[in-house]
C-alpha cells in the first residue's frame, strides 16, 4: 500500500474497544459515554479487517484501546492473529496497554507471540498515580510488568509529560526504566477529545525537556527505530534508549507509515486529522473481501501528508473532537 506521497503503508493500528478501567486526565472525562456494543466490530470481524490488511502488507500490527485487555475474548483474537505469525505474513503482533490486566495474560500473551509491548506509566508515585489514572491502582500495574518481564516479554514504557504535574519525575522514570531494563518513550499531550480540563495548562513541549535531560546526561541520536513515530536516543550514563513523540514541536509526518481502524471499523488515515472511510460497511455488506479490499485502496489514496495539531489557547477546544480512546492510542 503506497499513498499519495510515495510512503509505504506497513503498520496497523487496531483499537479493539473504546472502553478503559482508567480515566487517565489527559485522555478521558470521568464521566464518559460508551458506545453501544453494537456499533462495535465483533472478534470475528475485527479478524478478518486485520487479514485483510495483512494480505496488503501490513507486516507490523498492534492492538490497542481503551484498554485491549478489558475486552472480553481479547485472547481468542490474539491466538486467532497468531497464525500470521506462523505463516511468516506477520512480522510483528504487539498492544499497548495500561498494564492492569498484564499479571492476568502476560503468560498467555507470551504463548501466542507477543513478544513486545507498550506499557503506559506516567509516574511512579502511587498517589500520584491515582490521581492521574483516577481508578488506576499501581500495584497491579507493577504486578503487571514484572509478569510481562517473566513470560519473556519486553516492555517500553510510554510517558505522557505532563507540565506542573509529573515533569519532577521524568529523570527518576528514566532512571528506573533503565536500570529495568526497559526503553522510555516521552510524548507531548495531544489535542483530541474533551477532557473536562484544560489542554494548554497541560502541554510541555519535548523540547524543553530535552534540553534539561542534555544539562544532565550524555545524549546521543541513534537510528534506532521501532515502527513508531518515536525518535530514539542513547543515554551513555544508564546504557538505555529514550525516545521522543512530538506531535506538537516537531511532528513525524514525513516517514509516516501508519493507519489506524477504529473499534468501529472506521480508518483514519491520520490521527491528526478527520477524514475516515467506513470499513464496517463493507465488511458487514459481503461475506467476501473484495470491498473490503477496494474501500481500503481508496482510503490509502488519500492519506494526507501531515496532521494539523494545535493547542489552540484562544478557544481551548481539542484539534480533533474525538477522543484517542476511540481512535487506538
Amino acid at each position: 500500500m503506497i499513498d499519495p506521497f510515495g510512503r509505504a503503508v506497513s503498520y496497523l493500528r487496531v483499537s479493539v474497544t473504546d472502553r478503559c478501567d482508567f480515566r487517565c486526565v489527559y485522555c478521558m472525562a470521568e464521566d464518559m459515554t460508551f458506545l453501544p456494543k453494537r456499533e462495535i466490530l465483533t472478534l470475528e470481524e475485527l479478524d478478518r479487517l486485520c487479514t485483510a490488511f495483512i494480505a496488503k502488507g501490513v507486516g507490523k500490527l498492534r492492538l490497542t484501546g481503551g484498554e485491549p485487555l478489558v475486552r472480553k475474548g481479547i485472547l481468542d483474537l490474539i491466538r486467532s492473529l497468531s497464525r500470521h505469525l506462523k505463516s511468516g505474513a506477520l512480522e510483528e503482533l504487539t498492544l499497548t496497554t495500561n498494564g492492569s490486566q498484564l499479571a492476568r495474560y502476560a503468560g498467555e500473551l507470551a504463548e501466542a507471540g507477543v513478544r513486545r509491548i507498550n506499557v503506559s506509566l506516567d509516574t511512579l508515585d502511587p498517589d500520584r498515580f491515582r490521581a492521574i489514572t483516577r481508578w488506576g491502582d499501581f500495584g497491579k500495574v507493577m504486578d503487571g510488568i514484572r509478569a510481562a518481564q517473566e513470560a519473556g516479554i519486553a516492555v517500553k514504557l510510554n510517558m505522557v509529560a505532563l507540565k506542573g504535574v509529573n515533569e519532577d519525575e521524568i529523570v527518576p522514570m528514566l532512571e528506573w526504566a533503565h536500570a529495568g531494563g526497559h526503553d522510555l518513550t516521552l510524548i507531548e499531550t495531544m489535542p483530541m477529545g474533551d477532557i473536562d480540563g484544560d489542554r494548554t495548562d497541560q502541554y510541555l513541549p519535548l523540547s524543553l525537556v530535552r534540553a534539561r535531560l542534555a544539562e544532565r546526561f550524555t545524549l546521543t541520536d541513534i537510528p534506532y527505530k521501532t515502527s513508531g513515530p518515536a525518535r530514539y536516543m542513547q543515554v551513555a550514563e544508564t546504557g538505555g534508549r529514550i525516545g521522543f513523540i512530538t506531535p506538537m514541536t516537531h511532528n513525524f509526518c514525513e516517514t509516516c507509515n501508519r493507519v489506524r481502524v477504529t473499534c468501529t471499523g472506521m480508518l483514519y488515515m491520520c490521527l491528526g486529522q478527520d477524514d475516515s472511510a467506513d470499513l464496517r460497511a463493507a465488511l458487514r455488506a459481503s461475506e467476501g473481501d473484495e470491498l473490503i479490499a477496494r474501500a481500503i485502496d481508496e482510503a490509502i489514496g488519500r492519506k494526507p501528508k501531515g496532521h494539523d495539531f494545535i493547542i489552540d489557547r484562544r478557544t481551548k477546544r481539542p484539534a480533533v473532537a474525538r477522543h484517542m480512546s476511540v481512535t487506538g492510542g
